[in-house]
């Protein structure tokens, strides 16, 4: 196994490789802002994000700050060992549908209950998503909902051979 070597981060970011795990929950001010098919779908100052060893931030947004009216429940389901079983949407914004493309937690463990309804978006199925005005890099690999801005630094899990990190 090849193991990650650490980015040392500048003044003003932060390293993947410094946030904890378990992960950790904080609240953010920074302005986050999600576009679908010309529509800004999402747009918040209070949002949350989860911190864990080796991922960018996934940011989950309030529903008062989504337009739910774009966000379809569907059945799909997964279980993360830190915050529970996660719920699933689909996108859909006049003629475009995405599947799957962002996802909550109704019941969330205790260490995670602020985030009860909260929604993450997948940025790589999105338009644009947006922290404080720059636009998001989607964490490698599609699996992963993690966020990249130039204040985070890697390497980051998700690109082929970090499975196992």
């Amino acid at each position: 196994m090849v193991y990650p070597q650490r980015i040392e981060p500048t003044t003003g970011q932060e390293s993947v490789w410094d946030y904890p795990r378990p992960p950790r929950l904080e609240d953010t001010s920074k302005h986050i802002q999600i576009l679908f098919n010309g529509v800004k779908i999402a747009d918040t100052h209070s949002a949350k994000r989860v911190l864990e060893t080796s991922h960018p931030p996934s940011y989950y947004i309030p529903p008062a700050d989504i337009k739910m009216e774009y966000l379809l429940l569907v059945p799909q389901s997964s279980f993360c060992e830190w915050k529970g079983r996660a719920g699933y949407y689909t996108i859909r914004v006049s003629d475009k549908e995405v599947q799957n493309a962002a996802w909550f937690y109704s019941n969330p463990t205790p260490a995670f209950a602020t985030i009860k309804d909260y929604v993450a978006f997948y940025a790589h199925l999105m338009d644009a998503c947006y922290v404080n005005e720059e636009k998001v890099e989607p964490q490698p690999g599609n699996f992963y909902g993690g966020w990249i801005t130039s204040d985070i630094v890697g390497p980051f899990k998700g690109s082929p051979g970090t499975w196992g990190w």
